[in-house]
């Protein structure tokens, strides 16, 4: 692991009245460049065609699928992730949104804050995922 993580935990344990499995910590040591990524929703990045409208697990899959794009192309990985903020629209979306960003970030453990929000930026988004990674001073 390219960071320090303190105090590694996993939300079954913290959360177990939901069915999530992420894997996350209570902070991030890093060194190296930052790489912060813009809130990613569920957009293609080179035609700005909104996907998955109405589905916000689709919406998410495209979001962080955009994510790794981005710090691929920034010299990072989804490994390198420090913090990671979720937006969501309705908190029933929160499970199943956080088991597809678990997907992507098994392993990693960044630190997390989830928002409930009453809108994005347009009305047919319903998940928005920024992040802030680090490029480690070996790469």
């Amino acid at each position: 692991m390219t960071h320090t993580r303190i105090r590694k935990f996993n939300t079954k344990d913290s959360y177990p009245e939901q069915k999530l499995d992420n894997d996350l910590c209570q902070a991030v040591v890093a060194r190296g460049s930052m790489v912060f990524v813009r809130g990613q929703v569920g957009q293609d990045l080179d035609t700005a065609v909104n996907v998955a409208i109405g589905d916000p697990v689709g919406q998410t899959d495209k979001a962080m699928a955009n994510v790794k794009t981005l710090l691929e192309e920034a010299g990072s990985r989804l490994e390198d992730i420090c913090k990671i903020t979720i937006y969501i629209t309705d908190p029933r979306y929160r499970e199943p949104v956080y088991r597809k960003i678990g997907e992507y970030l098994k392993g990693v453990f960044p630190v997390s804050t989830g928002l409930v929000v009453s809108a994005l930026a347009r009305p047919e988004w319903l998940v928005e995922v920024d992040v802030t990674a680090v490029i480690p001073d070996n790469r």
